[in-house]
């Protein structure tokens, strides 16, 4: 017998590949637009996380009489190649150049030799300067790559985004699964709190905590986390609130089961199903309020690679379009590509579509 959310006996197999979920996986493929960005999305992502070898001022490899070294790994002072201090050594330096590449030497370079925070000082124009053979995108007006920002910035966003996503759906699924479950005082109380603290102003919150610490990536996480759990309680309380008194449930209660096992096997499966269809919206969400909180000054720390900040430099430099352009389309992308697999997903749990597509359950 197939696991079905409904059936009493069925276990938390979401993930198996059922003849349900078949069906499910068939109708997200039938959506080619989300299923290609759901590829693009991937690589692009995939991509991002070697962001360090695409997009660097420190080469990949170093061969320094006859000895191999890896920069991006180990920290080498310019001592090592026979230079004067004991600080890290500057690779972009044309005296460390001079001196790695004298004899059989050489160095091994990223496709971009910049990274987020690296100051090209040798820009034929004053900063920001437009696109060129070495700045493919041109630089902001703190002479740094905006492509390399941009590679940085894209995958910020992303982690940021996925990381706020996972924390948020679990205390969201968790306050609505108990809401919804026991209901009565239970879900009185609890709604009346989340009515109380969805009121309440983030931004200031935010502004306020940001004249107290200097935020970064975990306290950013952190603060958003307090506001962003709330996004799915509504939609797994409304589950556990239709499902908590269906036949299967009472016989389990009947049979002494306890409270926690019926919730995690038997409703919480059903409640799964309306969250995945949220989830890539909630991750569009997450980049586009850390894009805004970077854009105001209430983001990552300053230097940090950020898209929002990105877009402020367009802001300020409209004589420089590129900045804009860059940011825009970046924005945009990311974003398109997000909500294309969330209408996919969607259509995918769509029961009307599910059922008819496969000829009936």
């Amino acid at each position: 017998m197939s696991a079905s959310p409904s059936n009493p006996g069925s276990k938390f197999l979401f993930w198996h590949l059922t003849p349900l979920n078949a069906r499910r996986l068939q109708n997200f493929k039938a959506n080619r637009r989300g299923y290609w960005s759901l590829w693009v999305f991937l690589i692009l992502f995939f991509m991002s996380l070697f962001a360090e070898f695409i997009a660097n001022d420190k080469p990949l490899l170093v061969k320094f009489e006859d000895q191999f070294y890896y920069p991006i790994f180990q920290m080498y002072p310019e001592t090592e190649f026979g230079g004067f201090f004991e600080t890290e050594t500057q690779y972009r330096d044309p005296f460390v150049k001079d001196l790695i590449t004298e004899g059989d030497g050489y160095m091994i370079w990223p496709l971009l030799r910049y990274s987020y925070n690296t100051i090209n000082r040798e820009i034929p124009v004053p900063a920001p300067s437009p696109p060129d053979g070495d700045n493919v995108l041109g630089t902001d007006d703190q002479a740094r790559d905006v492509a390399a920002r941009a590679i940085y910035g894209f995958r910020i966003s992303i982690l940021f985004a996925l990381a706020l996503t996972f924390f948020s759906t679990i205390i969201g699924v968790a306050a609505g699964a108990v809401q919804g479950y026991f209901g009565g005082r239970t879900d009185l109380y609890f709604q009346r709190f989340i009515e109380v603290w969805a009121s309440m102003p983030v931004l200031y919150v935010l502004i306020i905590l940001a004249s107290i610490i200097t935020p970064n990536f975990w306290w950013l996480l952190g603060i958003m986390l307090l506001f962003n759990w709330m996004g799915l309680v509504d939609v797994v309380r409304t589950e556990f609130l239709r499902a908590r008194n269906f036949d299967y449930v009472r016989s389990a209660r009947a049979l002494g089961v306890s409270d926690l096992t019926i919730m995690w096997r038997h409703v919480l499966p059903n409640a799964m199903v309306a969250t995945i269809t949220f989830l890539p919206f909630i991750v569009t969400g997450a980049i586009s309020t850390l894009t805004a909180l970077d854009f105001l000054g209430f983001g990552l720390p300053p230097g940090s690679a950020s898209l929002g900040e990105l877009v402020k430099q367009g802001k300020n430099n409209l004589q420089a379009p590129w900045l804009g352009l860059t940011a825009f389309f970046v924005l945009a992308i990311l974003l398109s590509l997000l909500t294309f697999i969330g209408e996919a997903v969607r259509d995918a749990f769509d029961p009307r579509k599910t059922f008819n597509n496969g000829g009936g359950a």
